[in-house]
């Protein structure tokens, strides 16, 4: 059986139980033995590359997909053998998937219709949906008169004009270009914060997860490898792969020698005392661009080193600056790449080929002591 990976900040009320969830075809596992509670009210991302399992999962939670093994409940129910329309979930895709003949009046109250809804309780949540996502004075139009952005607000509206009790989003802006994808993000925030609903979302865009989500579940090869707030997965990935993956990171790879300590290209490094350590182990350094310091040589001889910090010799590759911050490129002594970043407004004088002495704390820095080669590789080309 796998580990459930859990975090210390989950609310108390559990909707949705996966409880050892698997999905094969023929030898291949999609979804390897996941168990994941998911809260009432709460908005959950899947987050992985393609191929990684989030969309399978998210389909056999819809009733596409039925499982190879495991259990899905809802309330404790369970849901493995009851049909799609019935299971009480709205659905949207990255597809839009509207009725090219109806207008947007019509294709909102196509649920309802099929529900067999009194026209007049069908008038009054459609009216509500269309103001909801401000579409009021669009409702007559077809979905070609449309623009992107505002079809998928009409799809939104449609999976939850019959008051689901959860929604599930399979890459609903991923069609969308940047600025119109941010702001209907912003929208699907507030929606969340006004209905409550409970939100299942599926993304590989990290930004999208971190802006939308109250916890992010990554996925890897069919399984969770990470789940927890975007805040706490950032500074605290629980494994190198979600340190990768998660943003930017610096890998050292060190040898421990005990009572936190470890040696980097021959000099001695501190390190965040890590349980069950021995004597000449492998151990790897992960350090946030943001989390290190790049001084000159004269900077530095003029701040001592303080207590709990440590110190790498290197050569600047590059200085790039991107507008509110600015990022250097430097290898150490002993050939290893790292990046720091700085705000712009902080400065950072230097040049291509400056030596520098790069800093960081040790309270800064996650300690692995098992990783795989990929997992460095900012999870295998995931971003």
């Amino acid at each position: 059986m796998s580990a459930v990976i859990k975090d210390s900040a989950q609310p108390q009320q559990t909707l949705v139980s996966l409880c050892n969830l698997n999905k094969h075809y023929g030898d291949f596992a999609a979804v390897d033995n996941i168990s994941l509670d998911i809260q009432d009210g709460e908005f959950l991302t899947f987050l992985g590359s393609s191929g990684s399992g989030k969309s399978t999962t998210l389909s056999m939670l819809a009733g596409f997909e039925t499982p190879s093994s495991g259990e899905i409940l809802v309330s404790g129910k369970s849901l493995v053998n009851v049909p799609p329309h019935k299971r009480d979930i709205g659905m949207v895709f990255q597809r839009y998937s509207l009725f090219p003949h109806l207008s947007v009046r019509d294709n909102i109250a196509f649920p309802l219709a099929i529900r067999k809804l009194a026209p007049a309780e069908r008038n009054k949540r459609v009216d509500a949906m269309l103001k909801l996502v401000q579409l009021e004075q669009f409702a007559h139009r077809r979905p070609s008169q449309l623009s992107g952005g505002q079809q998928q607000r009409v799809a939104i509206a449609r999976a939850l004009v019959y008051e689901p009790r959860i929604l599930l989003m399979d890459e609903p802006l991923g069609a969308l270009d940047k600025k119109l994808r941010e702001d209907l993000q912003d929208e699907l925030r507030q929606l969340h914060r006004r209905l409550g609903i409970t939100i299942v979302y599926v993304t590989h865009d990290q930004e999208e997860a971190m802006r939308l989500s109250q916890r992010i579940a990554i996925f890897s090869h069919g399984k969770i490898v990470g789940l927890g707030s975007g805040y706490d997965l950032y500074q605290n990935p629980p494994n190198a792969f979600v340190a990768s993956f998660l943003g930017n990171s610096n890998f050292l790879k060190l040898k421990a020698q005990g009572n936190g300590v470890a040696t980097f290209e021959g000099q001695s490094l501190s390190i965040r005392l890590t349980a069950g350590l021995v004597t000449d182990q492998d151990v790897l350094l992960m350090i946030r661009p943001e989390k290190a310091q790049a001084l000159s040589v004269e900077q530095a001889a003029l701040q001592p080193l303080q207590t709990g910090w440590n110190e790498v010799s290197a050569k600047v590759g590059e200085v790039l600056f991107l507008g509110e911050s600015q990022t250097c490129t430097v290898m150490t002594q002993g050939g290893t790449s790292m990046t720091v970043k700085a705000l712009s407004a902080a400065g950072m004088p230097l040049k291509a080929g400056d030596q520098v002495r790069v800093r960081w704390a040790t309270a800064d820095a996650c300690v692995y002591t098992q990783w795989a080669e990929s997992d460095l590789n900012k999870a295998a080309g995931a971003h």
